[in-house]
């Protein structure tokens, strides 16, 4: 009897393991559809210049993947490794350069950072951390929210009321290469329906202002050898428009790759095409993973 009893508790145990083997909080695709090795997408993606992680912001499977994609590239590329991050306006660069150097510690830097986004100890720290820890540049790439306002009100002619020092915190590039037919910010129309406001050109210039600043300084800080590491929200990367389409815009020829974040049900209904283009590497996640604090 009691070894039957010894077999049953054997035979649950498998049982169990198996059931949860068969509930993974993630799975990896390529953009084939197929599902592909963790350590071959690296492989891939680090004879890459650039690589774009659109990230869903409160996914804690995105950000625990970032870390440990920053480690598996700090072994390919080393000190060639370096970040950049929608996450910091690139008026914090100061600072944020200061603390990676070890001029004070964290509680000393976190009240001089502008915007500091809500979820940076649970999600953002342990990237910022592992630069410091390494020795690795860290780059606030995007512009300050309150330049993105006013182009949002007032669109190009914002641009007319800022000084040289102001300028400098935007793409320069903004006004030669904005193009509101652009999938990216022609979406930003469609979605609205028959509810389309009066400003919306504003709308997506504004929108459009955050990808090419952080376009600008993903290309400022890259020399021939370097190998960029690049979070942002997925909407900034997916199908190679955002930040990837105002990189080849401003400097065509990089080789630029991509990893973008789903949910399950969002991959069920992405067609053959969609899935071939949306990026390179695509992380579908369980959906009703958990979510950090946002």
């Amino acid at each position: 009897m009691k070894q039957i009893s010894l077999t049953a508790c054997i035979l649950l145990f498998f049982v169990s393991f198996i059931s949860a083997q068969n509930k993974p909080a993630y799975k990896l695709f390529k953009n084939d559809g197929k599902i592909v090795d963790y350590d071959k997408m690296i492989k891939d993606l680090s004879k890459s210049d650039m690589v774009f992680f659109g990230e869903y912001h409160n996914n804690p499977i995105s950000h625990w993947l970032q870390l440990e994609m920053s480690k598996s590239f700090f072994e390919t590329n080393g000190d060639k490794l370096y970040f950049g991050a929608e996450m910091f306006e690139n008026g914090n660069q100061l600072v944020l350069n200061e603390y990676l150097a070890g001029s004070y510690p964290e509680d000393k830097m976190l009240p001089e950072i502008t915007q500091l986004w809500s979820n940076y100890k649970t999600d953002y720290k342990p990237l910022v951390e592992f630069a410091k820890d390494n020795n690795l540049r860290f780059i606030a790439t995007n512009i300050p929210r309150r330049y993105a306002s006013m182009l949002s009100k007032k669109g190009m002619d914002a641009l007319k009321e800022l000084s040289p020092e102001a300028l400098a915190m935007i793409g320069p590039d903004l006004e030669t290469y904005f193009d509101p037919t652009v999938k990216a910010y022609a979406e930003m129309a469609d979605n609205m329906g028959g509810h389309v406001p009066p400003n919306m050109l504003n709308i997506q210039i504004a929108q459009a202002s955050k990808d090419a600043t952080m376009a600008y300084f993903s290309l400022q800080n890259f020399s021939p050898g370097d190998f960029l590491f690049h979070f942002e929200g997925s909407y900034h990367s997916n199908y190679n428009q955002g930040i990837i389409w105002w990189i080849n815009k401003m400097q065509p020829g990089l080789d630029i790759k991509s990893v973008t974040t789903v949910l399950q049900s969002e991959w069920d209904e992405l067609s053959k095409d969609d899935r071939a283009e949306i990026a390179n590497y695509i992380i579908v996640v369980a959906d009703n993973m958990t979510q950090t604090k946002g």
